[in-house]
Parts: C-alpha cells; sequence; structure tokens
C-alpha cells in the first residue's frame, strides 16, 4: 500500500566534500519540513582526488554521523552521478528519489519540498524542479568546501581545529580517523602538487584557461586506455591526451598525443580518415588543475584486428579494454573521463 503523503517528503542535494555545518542546516530544515528526507549525493562514482576525496558511501556515512539516532531512521541517501548532459542528471535524481521513497508508477506521486539555499551559479539545478516545492534555507556562514579541504591536506591537525566551529563534532572525528588512514598521504602529495601548480600562475593578469585535447580510440569491441604514470591522477585511468601546444590545431594535437603516449600501430592518414566526432567539454570545475576546456576527438577503427601499442610519455601503462568492462570501471578514472566515454559510446542506459 502506498503511504507517503503529500508533502512529507522532502529533498536535499549536495556533494558535501566534506559535510560541514550549512549542510547539516539544510538537512535539518528538511526533516522540519518533513517526516522523511532523501539526501541527494552528488559526483558519487569519482575516483578519489584532493577535489573528491571520499566515496559517496563515506560522506553519507558522516551525514547519519551528524544526526541524532531517531533522525537518521528519517533519512535516505542515494547517489548520483555527474553527467554531461542535464536532463540526464535530472533523469537520474528524480529517479534515485523515487525509488528511496518506494514511489511507483501507480501510486500517486508524492509532493516533494526541495530544500537549498543559492551561494553561486552551481545552485542552479534548486530551479530545474519545477513540480517540487522550493524551500530556500538561511545560509551559515561557513567557508567554501575547497578551503575546508586545502586546509586540511596542509595541515589535518591545524585545520581540524581551526574548522571546529564549521564542522559537526562527529564530522570532525571522522576526519580525524580518515586522515590516519591509507588515502590520505597520497591525496595530500597531489594536492600540494596542485597547489604549486596554480601558484605558478600566480602573476598571469588574467585567470588562465588551459586548452587539451582527448581521444577515444574504439577498435573491434574495445577502447583504448592509458594508465596515468604521474600526478595529478597517478594511477587512474585516462584517455589519451594533452595540452595544445602553440603551432598545432586540436586535430593535430589529438594525433601528436596518440603518438607519444601509445605510440598506436596505424598511420597518420588512417587515423584521420576513422575520425567520427570532435565535442568541446567545457564544464567549468571539470578539471582539478584548473579552468581547462577539452576538445574531445573520436576515432571509430572499426573491426579491425586491434593495432599494437606501446606506452610512453605520461602514460605508465596502454591497453585495449572491453567496452564491456568500462562501467565497472567508472570510479577509477582521470576527472570527468568516463563520462566522455559514456557520450562517445553510450555505456549506461537511460532512464
Amino acid at each position: 500500500m502506498h503511504t507517503l503523503k503529500p508533502s512529507d517528503a522532502a529533498v536535499v542535494i549536495g556533494r558535501f566534500q566534506p559535510f560541514h555545518c550549512g549542510h547539516l542546516s539544510l538537512v535539518e530544515r528538511a526533516l522540519e519540513a518533513a517526516p522523511g528526507v532523501v539526501v541527494v549525493i552528488g559526483s558519487a562514482f569519482q575516483a578519489r582526488s584532493p577535489k573528491h576525496p571520499f566515496t559517496w558511501l563515506e560522506r553519507a556515512e558522516m551525514i547519519r554521523l551528524a544526526l541524532p539516532e531517531a533522525q537518521r531512521l528519517r533519512l535516505h541517501c542515494v547517489p548520483v552521478r555527474d553527467r554531461f548532459d542535464e536532463i540526464r542528471w535530472l533523469a537520474d535524481v528524480h529517479h534515485a528519489v523515487a525509488d528511496a521513497l518506494g514511489s511507483t508508477e501507480a501510486a500517486p506521486a508524492p509532493r516533494l519540498t526541495l530544500v537549498g539555499h543559492a551561494r553561486d551559479a552551481t545552485r542552479d539545478y534548486l530551479d530545474a524542479f519545477p513540480a517540487w516545492t522550493l524551500l530556500r534555507a538561511d545560509e551559515v556562514p561557513v567557508r567554501r568546501t575547497s578551503r575546508m579541504r586545502d586546509a586540511l591536506f596542509a595541515s589535518p591537525d591545524e585545520a581540524l581545529a581551526t574548522l571546529a566551529g564549521e564542522l559537526p563534532p562527529r564530522t570532525i572525528d571522522f576526519l580525524r580517523a580518515w586522515t590516519h588512514g591509507p588515502h590520505f598521504e597520497a591525496l595530500a602529495q597531489e594536492a600540494a602538487l596542485l597547489r604549486a601548480y596554480e601558484s605558478s600562475w600566480a602573476s598571469a593578469p588574467y585567470p588562465p584557461v588551459l586548452v587539451t585535447v582527448d581521444c577515444v580510440v574504439r577498435c573491434a569491441g574495445h577502447v583504448l586506455l592509458i594508465r596515468r604514470g604521474q600526478a595529478p591522477g597517478k594511477g587512474l585511468l585516462a584517455m589519451p591526451g594533452g595540452f595544445l601546444e602553440q603551432r598545432e590545431t586540436t586535430r593535430q594535437a589529438a594525433l601528436r598525443e596518440l603518438e607519444e603516449e601509445t605510440h598506436l600501430a596505424l598511420p597518420p592518414a588512417t587515423l584521420r580518415a576513422c575520425l567520427r566526432a570532435t565535442d568541446v567539454f567545457d564544464r567549468p570545475d571539470r578539471s582539478a588543475r584548473g579552468r581547462t576546456i577539452t576538445h574531445g576527438h573520436f576515432f571509430d577503427l572499426g573491426e579491425r584486428e586491434l593495432p599494437g601499442l606501446r606506452a610512453d610519455d605520461d602514460a605508465a601503462a596502454a591497453h585495449w579494454t572491453p567496452i564491456g568492462a568500462l562501467a565497472a570501471l567508472e570510479d577509477q578514472f582521470l576527472d570527468d573521463h568516463f563520462q566522455m566515454l559514456d557520450h562517445y559510446l553510450d555505456l549506461l542506459p537511460a532512464l
């Protein structure tokens, strides 16, 4: 039997990297507004990085720990991945919320309240759910999560002491234990590298916009991947690619990077003939290295025998991976490379 009543479910959406007092205020406001609350945890299947250090399950644990036991029982945490296509992302959110609430097509649709506050352009999604009632909550004065993460990786003990008024006490306990776990040291080293990278542009008259290329190469049911040999993202999966040089076009850069990183055993003329699509991927926060616009190049080599490879340059390894195996590797990819593969290869079913 359908048990939901009108207006007895509320939704909070965020990344929660980490979960701070501003987030807690939204969840508490949602718990006041409705007996049942769904917390949608975004960027749910990203590889660990200084920007995404916590898995969605770890973030769900931080959220639950910050609440009294009775309130935890009223809470559902659900993961939602990033998408290039906002329509698909919205469909994912609707599906995840409906699934958490046990909604079915045969039952009356529950009236939902979306709880949030507008801080910057990244909160445009608050107006993307017209069927839901929007409750704009008051902001709690806390620093941005990016600055919290920077402080944590630079000096964890000092950061946790400084952030005591901005993080729930149980979040501080969680983070203190996490910084002594297996992932912290490598992420802290990468965070330091990224800070040095950012500081190298500090004297530029304008914030830099970097331009890169990435190559999706399909052949006989496989796709060409590299394993990164250097930070950022050392050890993660990626497509071959790199920065555009001063005197080349993006197509020339794509062919050069394929040669430098994989030594793909095909003549450039053959590769040019197999180029099927080029697209610009320009989401502002897509790369941890700063504002980076990449030009995706999709090569379809058909059903020929898989060409030989030899890893070189930034690639520690280069290999052909069955396309059917990619979905299970989603949380091992650099930045938004899995989303680019999904764009070209339709890896994830439409909801």
